[in-house]
Formats: structure tokens, C-alpha cells, sequence
């Protein structure tokens, strides 16, 4: 299971999640408002780990994906080849 946030070709992204058949299922408002901090809390992510996906909507079309995380403000990150920059 890969959690995913999509937009649907109106404003704002909604949360969801692909199965093991690769179909997007919709979590939105049932499961999950939106993937911030609190969704991926160990309790939350039991929450979804217990759910049985094929019994979530699926989503038809080819939504746009977005950033699977909300509020964040920076990303920071250290390659494995730092040191050779540094």
C-alpha cells in the first residue's frame, strides 16, 4: 500500500492510497482529511494499515498526482556522495 495525495481536476488534493492491484482508492472523508503530520502518527498509520482497500471507492481517470505530505516548508537532504562535495 503507497499513500498518495491526487487532484481530481478541481481545487485541492485529496488523500488516498494504492493497493496491491495499483488501483488509487479515495480516503477522503471516510478514513484520512488530508496526509499532515497527524495522519502519519503511529496510531493513524495502524488506522490505515488495518483497513481492507478494496472496500474504499476506487478513483477513475488519470488524476494528478501532488506531494504526498502537507505544511511542509523545506526538505533537507544529505547525499551519499556528500563528502566528495564538501
Amino acid at each position: 500500500m503507497k499513500l498518495v495525495r491526487y487532484r481530481r481536476g478541481g481545487p485541492g488534493k485529496s488523500p488516498g492510497l494504492i493497493d496491491n492491484t495499483a488501483s488509487l482508492r479515495d480516503l477522503f472523508p471516510s478514513t484520512v482529511k488530508d496526509f499532515n503530520g497527524e495522519a502519519y502518527a503511529p496510531a493513524s498509520l495502524a488506522k490505515l494499515a488495518a483497513l481492507d482497500p478494496s472496500k474504499l471507492p476506487a478513483v477513475d481517470g488519470k488524476p494528478r498526482f501532488g506531494a504526498p505530505v502537507t505544511g511542509i516548508s523545506k526538505f533537507v537532504a544529505i547525499g551519499l556522495n556528500y563528502v566528495d562535495h564538501a
